[in-house]
């Protein structure tokens, strides 16, 4: 009898544990459903004619920023988790853009593209809040180079924040035609703050699209990128908008404005602007032309250092040509020139007012 008994407890414990294990391996399953795991790799060859001795590029220019060598420009692996009412993501990156890019943070953060939490606010409307780092509410550019349409960033990109650290808030509309954001950050394009600032700083989003043909975007920082010590504000607003005419025509626009104290309290205020146009045409689902004129204005050198008597005022062209290999492999071709009001540039140990490019990418998406 005993032995019996004995035996229906071994049965219903052994039933139990599966039962469990099933459970749990079901379990296991929905959290790896919700998971997903991406990469980026671009790779590129720029060949400037003014030829630097060092292979940099300008100052001001922070992606593809090699000559004459063959270089890793970005390359990111990421890992992504979403549910109902919570997110989240890692994102690891390398290149010579990381190198430039991230040039003020310590060693430990060099290497974070994104790293962030959010959780969602409410179950009835579309509201999160998410905290950490993540990539710029400010442009139409990103560091992937495959989201762009042109295969190198323009000034007015290269010179505003690619990424983001602190506290947001968002809100999408249930029709999906409003997006707004108001953002608390640790400054201008930072994940640790600079020393002995304490300056909050503060920024905003609204994007309007009414339609897939159109849309508009209004973006902001306010803040200090320096010491306390010396605290200069910072006001500065990004304007952009995408239109598609046709189904192979594709337009976006963006206009750059800041403003910055010249001294702590000051009431006087240098100032810089940017407008940028970019027009992209697609001959058939795998070729496609695109067009780019740019100015850059920054005559008191706030973003831009020449030491020159009119500062950075330089107008910038460029075509570039792609072919899309497969859906997730994209080649690109693309010659660019700047000429500047000041002798700004250097040739043979001259100055000179002109640069010119010519260079190509293969960037793989998986």
């Amino acid at each position: 009898m005993i032995t019996k008994r004995l035996w229906v407890v071994a049965c219903l414990l052994a039933a139990t544990i599966l039962s469990a294990q099933e459970d749990s391996i079901v379990a296991t399953d929905k959290f790896v459903d919700k998971l997903k795991i991406t990469g980026y790799a671009e790779v590129y060859y720029n060949y400037n004619y003014n030829q630097p001795a060092n292979h940099e590029q300008p100052a001001y220019l922070y992606s593809f920023n090699r000559h004459n060598e063959v270089n890793l420009n970005f390359g990111m692996i990421q890992l992504q988790y979403s549910d109902a009412r919570v997110r989240g993501q890692l994102a690891l990156m390398a290149g010579t853009y990381v190198k430039a890019n991230m040039a003020a943070e310590p060693d430990g953060l060099k290497n974070i593209y994104e790293a962030n939490v959010g959780v969602k606010l409410s179950k009835q409307h579309n509201l999160w809040l998410d905290a950490g780092v993540f990539a710029s509410h400010i442009g139409f550019e990103s560091a992937i180079g495959a989201q762009v349409a042109t295969m190198t960033r323009s000034i007015q990109a290269e010179n505003s924040p690619y990424f983001s650290t602190g506290v947001k808030v968002s809100y999408t509309s249930p029709s999906q035609e409003w997006f707004l954001s108001g953002l608390l950050l640790n400054g201008w394009q930072r994940i640790q703050r600079p020393n002995d600032n304490q300056t909050l700083a503060f920024g905003h989003q609204v994007t309007y699209k009414p339609s897939n043909r159109f849309s508009i975007n209004s973006s902001s920082f306010i803040g200090s990128d320096a010491p306390d010590s010396i605290r200069q504000m910072r006001y500065f607003h990004n304007l952009y908008a995408e239109f598609k005419p046709t189904e192979n025509w594709k337009v976006m626009a963006g206009f750059d404005m800041g403003v910055q104290q010249k001294e702590k309290a000051s009431k006087a205020y240098n100032a810089w602007y940017s407008p940028t146009i970019v027009t992209q045409y697609q001959i058939d689902p795998q070729w496609s032309v695109t067009l780019r004129g740019e100015y850059y204005a920054d005559k008191k050198q706030v973003m831009v250092a020449t030491n020159t008597p009119d500062g950075f005022q330089t107008f910038g062209y460029s075509i570039n040509v792609d072919y899309r290999l497969t859906d997730h492999v994209l080649w690109r071709v693309e010659a660019r020139n700047f000429q500047s009001k000041d002798a700004i540039f250097q040739r043979n140990q001259q100055s000179v007012k002109n640069e010119g490019f010519m260079g190509s990418t293969l960037a793989v998406t998986f």
